[in-house]
């Protein structure tokens, strides 16, 4: 197990909450922001260019075959972006003929299965935190079929989140913010119908999560277990309901951290990388996209205008 990282590196982007990341096979970097903008960044250079705006809020996006992104996006739904024209096309935006409140993460099968969760059935991304401190546990993982048949396959997941497959399909897993777990479900083989955990207890809570080039499960770990948090989730939903209702300044916040954890199939840690922020240059914290590739690991924050990346030891 990796306990440290190396020195990180901050790339700005123009615009706020660099949320997610993924890279391109010729080492282009993906990420959108608050404003609705998908950015495509140079490593090499730093140099950032926009590609397209979806009209809505970007979060997780993914590749598809041919050079299109997947992007989640927590107003629109599920969206096909073509980053060398900026085309925007809505896959699905609408579940059993109810409007998508939280489309966040995804992950996308060889045959073009995707597997995307949906937050909160009540609270759309502007309200995270109310769905997060009263624990609605209204989340949901979902299946769209490359037919474009659209199945709901988990429910009364505590803040769904991130999803990732395995390397040869046998599972997909889903991050369960609020109970600090990564669910698996087991899709073939004996086991095939099962549900357990990849990862549990972890030491904060995880946001996305994605499959790296090396085969791992990358984890992040957005902010620290909050002992304040734990206690209102005993309390009585009166009690968690008012507290999102008190001034910002006096709500629960996410504690500045940079972490992200890397997991084999059978549940062992292989990576724990927790990050001290940059002595100088613009800060970093609240990591909520993580992608492993060939041996750096990006990272994307809902609370940056930038994206950072560390080489792995």
């Amino acid at each position: 197990m990796t306990p440290t990282a190396q020195t990180l590196t901050v790339h700005p982007v123009p615009a706020m909450g660099a949320e997610d990341v993924v890279v391109a096979p010729d080492g282009t970097v993906f990420t959108g922001t608050e404003d609705g903008a998908l950015w495509a960044l140079d490593p090499r250079t730093g140099s950032t260019r926009r590609v397209a705006d979806t009209g809505g809020r970007p979060l997780g996006i993914e590749l598809l075959d041919g050079g299109d992104l997947l992007v989640c996006d927590a107003h629109r739904g599920l969206l096909r972006v073509a980053p060398d024209t900026g085309a925007v096309d809505v896959l699905l935006d609408r579940v059993e003929g109810r409007p998508m409140r939280f489309c966040n993460n995804a992950a996308v099968a060889g045959d073009g299965t995707i597997w995307f969760s949906d937050s909160s059935l009540h609270f759309g991304v502007e309200r995270w935190k109310d769905d997060f401190v009263q624990d609605t546990r209204t989340g949901r993982l979902l299946r769209r079929d490359p037919d474009g048949t659209v199945e709901v396959v988990l429910t009364g997941l505590a803040f769904a989140n991130g999803v990732a497959l395995a390397a040869d399909g046998a599972y997909v897993a889903v991050a369960e913010t609020r109970a600090r777990t990564v669910v698996r479900l087991w899709l073939t083989g004996p086991r095939a119908g099962e549900r357990d955990h990849l990862a549990a207890d972890l030491p904060g809570y995880p946001d996305n999560i994605s499959r790296g080039s090396d085969g791992l499960v990358w984890v992040t770990i957005a902010s620290p277990l909050d002992p304040v948090v734990e206690r209102l989730g005993s309390a009585p939903m009166v009690l968690r309901r008012a507290v999102t209702r008190i001034p910002e300044a006096l709500q629960p916040k996410p504690k500045h951290t940079i972490r992200v954890q890397a997991f084999a199939d059978d549940g062992s840690l292989v990576h724990d990388l927790d990050v001290p922020a940059p002595a100088s240059g613009p800060g970093y914290h609240m990591v909520t996209g993580v992608r492993e590739h060939e041996g750096r690991v990006w990272m994307g924050s809902l609370h940056e205008p930038s994206v950072a990346v560390l080489d792995l030891p």
